[in-house]
């Protein structure tokens, strides 16, 4: 029988005048891996909170997933033996 596995990402959102950032959060096997992002509204652009939120949480997501695949790299170096390039 497979196992299903269910992986829990937090998301935090800090919110300051003009600018929002963002942090990613997911434990893996013991191992807290963390992506951050931010998004800054320009003076002449309108004051969405929603935009500057989906903007920060998406880049912090983006940096999350490229450090999951440098450590899935870093394991398959370790049992190849040689340097891997993993592609998203």
């Amino acid at each position: 029988m497979k196992e299903t596995k269910h992986w829990i990402i937090e998301v935090s959102l800090r919110e300051k005048p003009d600018k929002t950032e963002a942090e990613a959060g997911l434990d893996v096997e013991g191992q807290r891996l963390v992506g951050w992002g931010r998004a800054r509204r320009s003076p002449g652009d309108p004051n969405v909170a929603q935009i500057g939120d989906e903007l920060a949480a998406a880049r912090a997501l983006s940096d999350l997933s490229h450090k999951l695949l440098e450590q899935a790299a870093s394991a398959i170096e370790s049992f190849e033996g040689h340097e891997v390039h993993v592609h998203a």
